[in-house]
């Protein structure tokens, strides 16, 4: 979806879903047409867009409301104003990484329906709860089990390598290609070539260790959940185009990563997270697989 008129705007898109945040009252500030869809922007919104650089959080799904009319919002993705021209570009056709200083950034409420909301109204905006709360719960889970793996894997590096905020060897940052996440769930995949071997990870036996791994990443992962520690997404601004990152200080000190997804609130919340590890294209590639509360692996 791309907008070649100008739409000048000075602001990123003020967004609230780091808190939790699921309405807000807010602005149509541009309309965008394209394919019989539409995109609603607004200066502000609870609804949390998928990232286009690193798809891992699928974008939010609600209602846009206004003076008795609904339309769903079957979508949330990153829009980018061009500071200069006024150009729009929306998700894969951006050009830049979210945060660029010549781009404003953008929330883009993907609407079926002919657009009624048009610039300068003002509705209310509500974000599916349910959703929500299983792809926060999924995402939560995806960001303590990449350094639960890097605890497992620490003993398997020959080489000294960047780590993580635990103090183990990163593999998750090292090796990952794709992490895809979803209600009560996530899939990381990470690349086991000769690139990760020349930097001085062991692969040697991993087949026959995956096992022993699994079960050393579930006893961390029961841990951190069992201790029921608070869960912070800390945040440099208001706005879209600001850095986030995820936080939770467990027994070994602080989990942090750079995050722009949702999560919940505490570690209880999740109830427990399972997680399955195993090899696929010929033990080229490792594949993480993790569940969180009732949902299986």
């Amino acid at each position: 979806m791309t907008q070649p008129a100008k739409f000048l705007a000075t602001d990123s898109t003020v967004v609230t879903f780091p808190s939790g945040a699921l309405d807000a009252r807010a602005t149509v500030r541009h309309v965008l047409a394209s394919d019989g869809r539409y995109g609603l922007l607004c200066d502000t919104t609870p609804f949390h867009p998928e990232d286009h650089t690193w798809p891992d959080q699928p974008g939010d799904r609600g209602t846009v409301e206004s003076g008795g009319r609904a339309s769903e919002v079957l979508d949330s993705v990153i829009g980018a104003v061009h500071r200069g021209t006024g150009e729009v570009r929306v998700a894969g056709d951006i050009p830049v990484r979210r945060g660029d200083p010549d781009w404003t950034w953008h929330v883009v409420h993907v609407v079926a329906d002919e657009p009624w909301a048009l610039p300068g109204r003002e509705v209310r905006l509500s974000v599916d709860p349910r959703r929500r709360a299983g792809l926060s719960a999924g995402h939560t889970g995806c960001e303590l089990v990449g350094p639960a793996l890097n605890a497992a894997l620490r003993d398997r590096w020959g080489k000294e390598v960047g780590l993580d905020s635990l103090g183990a060897p990163d593999f998750d940052k090292i090796a990952i290609v794709s992490s895809r996440i979803g209600p009560h769930g996530s899939v990381d995949r990470y690349r086991m070539g000769r690139s990760l071997r020349r930097k001085g990870f062991v692969a040697d036996g991993l087949a026959e260790a995956l096992g022993d791994l699994e079960a050393q990443v579930n006893g961390l992962l029961a841990e951190w959940v069992g201790a029921d520690v608070p869960v912070v997404v800390l945040t440099d601004g208001p706005t879209l185009a600001d850095r986030r990152r995820f936080t939770c200080v467990v027994r070994q000190g602080p989990v942090t990563a750079p995050c722009g997804g949702t999560h919940v609130a505490t570690t209880g919340e999740l109830g427990r997270v399972a997680a399955r590890l195993e090899l696929a294209e010929d033990g080229q590639e490792l594949v993480l697989s993790t569940s969180t509360g009732g949902a299986a692996t």
